[in-house]
């Protein structure tokens, strides 16, 4: 492995999507806008989780590389409209990281707890905003899955002290299920009540420092496989 002709590799990379996007180039390539490639960079990190979890090398880098190209065609389409590149993208993150890593990159700066680090990072951020955000549930995009949004929810609830705000929902979704059980019934919960336990036991989850995503994702994957076996 040799990262010599990184920045080649990288340059190389770049001239063929502008070639793509020419005039000359490929028709499709060519019509597409940021909204029309949105669900292609949901699906490529869809597909990473699933190398990833699969933990094949070869299968990792093939699909990091298509998700590289989903970053290098939205920075494309705004450079060729004059707001930035990938330059700038990049350039931006980099300092987003220093910025975010004060306990690394500031000499100065006290050296900061493992524990304390989740609260250093959202003061850091909250002093990034252009104005003054106060939602929780800002920062938590509302394409994630279901699971995934409630979780981050739930642990930044909990890091600024406002887990006291979470619904607790447990008790009637249990009184519920008990109910059942003595009129020998089945459980039939209403959407709201589903909901509700649903988000109780993701409370769970976070309690128990385990992902709600990743658990049910690894359950389903495991169910396929057995009925794939039948």
């Amino acid at each position: 492995m040799s990262h010599k002709n990184t920045l080649n590799n990288m340059d190389s990379l770049l001239e063929i999507m502008q070639v793509l996007r020419a005039p000359n180039g490929c028709p499709w390539d060519a019509e597409q806008t940021p909204e029309s490639l949105a669900p292609f960079i949901l699906e490529e990190a869809c597909e990473l989780i699933d190398a990833v979890e699969e933990g094949t090398p070869e299968f990792i880098q093939d699909e990091l590389g298509d998700l590289l190209l989903q970053v290098v065609f939205q920075a494309q389409i705004f450079n060729e409209r004059g707001l930035f590149d990938f330059h700038d993208v990049a350039s931006g993150i980099a300092e987003k990281l220093v910025r975010r890593h004060p306990h690394v990159f500031d000499r100065e700066n006290t050296k900061v707890h493992a524990a304390e680090l989740d609260k250093q990072w959202d003061k850091i951020k909250q002093s990034e905003a252009t104005h003054n955000k106060t939602c929780l549930a800002d920062h938590l995009p509302s394409k994630l899955p279901a699971l995934q949004r409630a979780q981050k929810l739930i642990s930044k609830a909990f890091r600024t002290g406002r887990q006291a705000e979470l619904p607790a929902a447990e008790q009637k979704w249990r009184q519920q299920i008990s109910d059942s059980y003595e009129t020998n019934e089945s459980w039939q919960p209403d959407e709201e009540t589903l909901g509700q336990a649903l988000f109780s036991l993701v409370m769970k989850a976070h309690d128990s420092n385990i992902d709600a995503e990743t658990a049910l994702r690894k359950t389903t994957q495991k169910v396929i496989r057995h009925l794939d076996q039948d």
